[in-house]
């Protein structure tokens, strides 16, 4: 029997690994700020500062002030980006490590093309980025854990595809031939 020699793409897998560290911690900082906001709802305010001087009237128990000041950093917009960033990016890119990493070492091949894979990271960090984006601009669609406009649904759809169209493509060509997992 000859022994046979491959390598496996690991640069995908790094890549995914990294982009999962850079926001579980961002996911994590964007989570404790939408805490301490339940207790401090004028923390962005103490933080940056603001001209209005209703926010002082908060103490008194008054929050008109907060409603109308608060804006890209209000809980509203920080809760929506913590979700997101812990589901699509956190939960998300750690998903696709592992896939990337388990079906290349379970198929005993590379996977079956690595622009796609590129692309396939790529697209979906864009994807997150433009989440980042619209939220703070306060587009959405304000349905729960669907907050994305259609433009990132369709993107999302996008690398989904591409993803299962490698990862089938991979299976079809493998070098071992039954499957046990």
């Amino acid at each position: 029997m000859e022994k046979q020699k491959f390598h496996y793409d690991n640069s995908i897998v790094k890549a995914f690994l990294y982009a999962t560290i850079v926001f579980g911690v961002v996911g994590f900082i964007l989570g404790i700020t939408a805490a301490l906001m339940l207790f401090y709802p004028e923390l962005p305010e103490f933080l940056l500062g603001t001209d209005d001087t209703t926010i002082q009237s908060l103490r008194s128990g008054n929050i008109q002030g907060l409603i109308h000041s608060q804006g890209a950093l209000g809980f509203g917009r920080i809760r929506m980006l913590h979700t997101s960033a812990v589901i699509f990016a956190f939960v998300c890119n750690s998903f696709f490590c592992g896939a990337y990493y388990s079906l290349q070492r379970l198929l005993k091949t590379r996977m079956y093309s690595d622009t796609l894979s590129w692309i396939h990271f790529w697209t979906w960090q864009l994807m997150i980025v433009s989440v980042v984006i619209t939220f703070i601009m306060g587009i959405n669609t304000s349905k729960e854990y669907a907050e994305h406009e259609w433009p990132i649904d369709i993107l999302i759809a996008f690398s989904w595809i591409i993803f299962g169209v490698n990862m089938f493509a991979t299976i079809a060509k493998r070098r071992v031939r039954h499957l046990y997992v």
